[in-house]
């Protein structure tokens, strides 16, 4: 089977974790502060937190928020397309989801119903750039401007960017908008570290908070009576920090996050190309300034599941990648009606496109979809 994705791994990554193993140091130590520096300069911020998974930032995130104007019982606008962990912190914060539909040409959520969903209870937007096609920020800052203009407060805004390393938006990497951003170093990701993830934050006193709440609300670097006992610890936090095994091997593979990622991109202009056209398919739309890193590439179909189960005749693996969220009964009380992601769930597929490709293989992707199912 051609599979749909692939974990990689530098081959640099193993002397580097046995020089982690030899050195009697594992935990958060100067190898996370390392890689956190290198972040910086990868995503163009400055407030770089890593974390042990992205769920745990987006925890961490959705925490951060409530010392500004975020109370218990708020209101948060989500999207129901995307993997469990982005809208589960949000109910573990004591948070209520407003589902807001999907765009049918891209994925992301639709922009049109955000700005009729906000309301005065409206303080948190937690937007997904699925498959790494970055959302239309300009219009979100737009939305969050009237906002203001209508209700006096400007809802927080917090990207999920756990597909989205590497992708750019009006020339600029996802991760230095201004928001709320948070990374998947998961294993099948473009950067992995076995498993890990990374806050970005808006700025410095948000970002100072996060650096304390991954670890307790220790001050790693000031706050000990000796090198074992902390002293006074003014707000509790969490154990969600990054270690220094999982930061040698991100430091490893970050150096070829880049070579991957045009190998993903090459791919997907292959697909758009060729895919172009063909019967019973439908491509997602581009736009000017959006720049994917095709961490999936997605697409719809007729007769999803006979397509699928051509695909799998063909040696070809494909899936729908992230189940949607509403569907499940823990979040039954929320459910709302969301036309076009009925619609489009019927439909919604992804195809191999990573760096693990062969064109020979591609061209066999292609011309399996051509045949018909």
């Amino acid at each position: 089977m051609i599979p749909l994705f692939k974990v990689f791994m530098a081959e640099a990554a193993n002397k580097a974790v046995s020089k982690v193993l030899d050195s009697g140091f594992i935990g958060q130590g100067p190898v996370v502060e390392a890689f956190e520096e290198l972040l910086k300069e990868y995503v163009e911020s400055d407030y770089v937190a890593t974390t042990n998974a992205a769920t745990s930032a987006e925890h961490l995130a959705l925490r951060l928020v409530k010392k500004h104007g975020v109370n218990d019982g708020d209101e948060v606008l989500a999207t129901p397309l995307t993997c469990t962990a982005t809208n589960w912190p949000i109910l573990a914060n004591n948070l209520k989801i407003k589902w807001v539909d999907v765009d049918p040409s891209n994925f992301n959520m639709d922009l049109d119903d955000l700005e009729r969903k906000i309301t005065r209870s409206t303080k948190v937007i937690f937007l997904v750039h699925w498959g790494g096609y970055p959302v239309d920020l300009d219009r979100v800052k737009k939305i969050i401007d009237k906002t203001k203009s209508l209700y006096g407060f400007k809802p927080i805004v917090i990207e999920d960017c756990a597909h989205a390393i590497g992708s750019s938006y009006k020339g600029k990497r996802i991760g230095s908008h201004g928001n709320f951003c948070t990374f998947s170093f998961q294993a099948i990701k473009h950067l992995t570290t076995g498993d890990g993830g990374m806050l970005v934050s808006p700025d410095n006193e948000y970002h100072r908070r996060a650096k304390l709440l991954r670890w307790y609300g220790i001050d790693r670097d000031n706050n000990k009576k000796d090198f074992r006992c902390e002293a006074d610890i003014s707000e509790w936090g969490y154990k969600f920090h990054m270690n220094d095994i999982a930061a040698a091997i991100g430091i490893e593979n970050l150096k070829e996050v880049d070579t991957n990622i045009a190998l993903h991109k090459d791919n997907a202009s292959f697909y758009d190309n060729e895919l172009l056209n063909v019967d019973g398919v439908e491509l997602a739309k581009r736009s000017e300034g959006s720049e994917s890193c095709f961490w999936i590439y997605s697409l719809l179909v007729d007769r999803k599941d006979d397509f699928m189960m051509h695909m799998k005749e063909c040696g070809i693996m494909v899936s729908q990648v992230h189940e949607r969220n509403d569907i499940h009964s823990c979040v039954k009380e929320f459910k709302s009606h969301l036309p076009a992601l009925d619609k489009i769930t019927t439909r919604l597929i992804s195809i191999p496109v990573g760096w693990w490709i062969t064109h020979e293989e591609r061209a066999h992707i292609v011309d399996s979809i051509k045949k018909g199912w």
